[in-house]
């Protein structure tokens, strides 16, 4: 079996996401690569929550329409998703819940109810229960089911496997997802490979405020803390969460903030400070379908614009959106180091589907990823100027205290030394410092991967796109031999790689998550015109099937 996607629906407060990460754990440990997407209202209870995990025996970051196994936890689930059903799809319900005739001969009923009532089992514990079933239908062996509960239900273990034994029992095998000759592979949410990202590049304090689809960045950093000597706050409020960070760099401590559109709102004042200041601060901007609160458990691309634009002045950043996991750690340690090495503010562009979708990680990513790179220090000699011109832009940094020094930054206009001025020769100065420091940072970009190149490389048709669609334009391109183009940063833009990756191409056609074509708008601002937009802003992801469509319908 080269392939299988499983969907597991319920309602908020069953434990879907959870339920979803086990039977990504259980075909991992078969040797299957996972993406696991993970679809959810605002609400804390009721409503329909559903994951769909998708193994593959090749790396995948996108979710097909049909599954091969629905595990319904409620009537609802089967209703809302029958038309994902193929002819041979396998059906696993709770007995007690989904009262309408089940349609098809592959289904299996467990009474779920009547096993937790019989073990005094906990509610949340059906998850158990019903997982069970699934590794019986599908032929994995109960050991492998009892490894992974073992190692990640470290609560009443015990009675969990009990009750997992119980749906097993119950269940009936229906096909076979057998082991394949590859390793397991670590899996990961995007969200977990930024945070250790960021670690890996030397991260000291971690500020948030929770705000979804970044909140489960806190929550990692949290956990980390400990390991790895980690200062993360929980402030009162967005404007308090940059304001401290950039306190925290300052005094020469590595400090990144995560949030999402409406908390980068409260930023943007301090992103200035940091802009004028030249403070060195990652900010995780995580993209949710907006304006204003929009749906804020859904996706979107929208805020691309947002995020070059935002702050009042001219000041250099850089901007990286990830397209998986992967990308994530690669690009998250890069923009930390980046964000020291010239003194900017550094964005790590997410979206929902990046950062709180799962992916299997390659064994050896550890060894791909920057470590901590050392910034241009002041050596101590004569009196420190803060913003002492250089050849680059960039000035030596000292940190207090320092004896006999005073260690200024200033977010009105100053001279070198970092005190207050308004003189016109030297406000120039410091805008072409600020402007040399910009052209510095988009030279060295010229040596890393800004653009990534997939598909048919020589194809004439090319797509076009950045962050989550990473997957399922990778897909579609090689299956129809197209080129296929993601942009990895964003800004400064990197056109001299975009035009050597795009020679040939005879038709561009740019696939976004927003409904204006904001990466293409870009792309144009450099005289790179895509002819077609394919956009969708439902706060969904694109599946292959959806992609595949509308190429069609466009004679591509």
């Amino acid at each position: 079996m080269e392939e299988f996607s499983v969907l597991i629906g319920g309602i908020a407060g069953d434990g879907i996401n959870e339920a979803g990460q086990t039977a990504a754990r259980l075909m991992s440990r078969q040797g299957y690569r996972i993406f696991m997407y993970y679809d959810y209202p605002s609400l804390i209870r009721g409503g329909h929550n559903f994951s769909i995990v998708r193994a593959s025996s090749e790396r995948t970051g996108a979710c097909r329409d049909e599954v091969d196994l629905l595990i319904a936890l409620n009537q609802d689930t089967l209703d809302r998703h029958a038309s994902r059903l193929k002819e041979d799809s396998i059906i696993i319900y709770d007995a007690d819940k989904v009262k309408d005739k089940v349609p098809g001969e592959r289904s299996c009923a467990i009474p779920v109810t009547e096993i937790l009532k019989e073990e005094q089992a906990l509610p949340v514990m059906k998850n158990s229960c019903i997982l069970g079933s699934f590794c019986r239908s599908t032929g994995i062996g109960w050991p492998v089911m009892e490894e992974v509960l073992r190692k990640h239900i470290p609560k009443r273990t015990e009675l969990n496997l009990k009750v997992a034994r119980r749906g097993y029992d119950a269940a009936s095998e229906f096909c076979r997802i057998d082991k394949l000759a590859g390793s397991p592979e670590p899996i990961a949410s995007g969200n977990q490979a930024i945070s250790l990202g960021l670690i890996r590049a030397g991260l000291e304090a971690y500020v948030a405020y929770p705000m979804t689809p970044s909140s489960s960045i806190l929550d990692s950093m949290a956990h980390w803390a400990e390991e790895f000597g980690l200062k993360v706050l929980h402030p009162e409020s967005e404007i308090a969460v940059i304001l401290m960070a950039e306190g925290f760099a300052y005094a020469g401590r590595r400090s990144a903030v995560g949030t999402s559109g409406g908390g980068f709102c409260l930023m943007t004042e301090a992103l200035s400070l940091a802009g004028m200041a030249e403070i060195p601060l990652v900010i995780v901007m995580v993209q949710r379908t907006g304006p204003s609160t929009g749906l804020p458990t859904y996706t979107a691309q929208g805020d691309l614009n947002f995020v070059i634009n935002a702050g009042q002045g001219e000041f250099p950043r850089l901007v990286v959106a990830p397209g998986d996991a992967e990308d994530a750690y690669l690009w998250s340690a890069a923009a930390l180091n980046l964000a020291w090495r010239y003194q900017v503010p550094a964005f790590i562009l997410s979206d929902k589907i990046v950062s709180e979708s799962l992916y299997s990680l390659p064994s050896d990513l550890v060894a791909k990823a920057e470590p901590p790179a050392a910034p241009l220090l002041w050596d101590g000699q004569g009196i420190y100027h803060r913003y002492r011109h250089s050849g680059n832009g960039v000035s030596p940094l000292a940190y207090p205290p320092q004896r006999g020094q005073v260690i200024k930054v200033d977010s009105y206009g100053h001279d070198a030394a970092g005190i207050t001025t308004e003189e016109a020769q030297i406000t120039r100065e410091m805008s072409e410092k600020r402007r040399l420091k910009a052209l510095s940072l988009a030279a060295e970009l010229q040596g890393y991967e800004t653009v990534a190149l997939f598909g048919k490389e020589e194809g004439k048709t090319c797509l076009l796109f950045w962050g989550s669609n990473k997957g399922v334009c990778k897909e579609v391109a090689e299956r129809r031999g197209l080129r296929a183009v993601q942009m990895l940063v964003l800004w400064p833009f990197p056109e001299k790689r975009m035009r050597e990756v795009l020679q040939g191409v005879e038709r561009l056609i740019a696939v976004e998550c927003n409904c204006t074509g904001q990466m293409a708008a870009l792309c144009r601002q450099h005289g790179i015109d895509a002819d077609d937009l394919i956009l969708k802003y439902d706060g969904r992801p694109f599946s292959p099937k959806d992609l595949e469509l509308e190429l069609e319908r466009r004679g591509a």
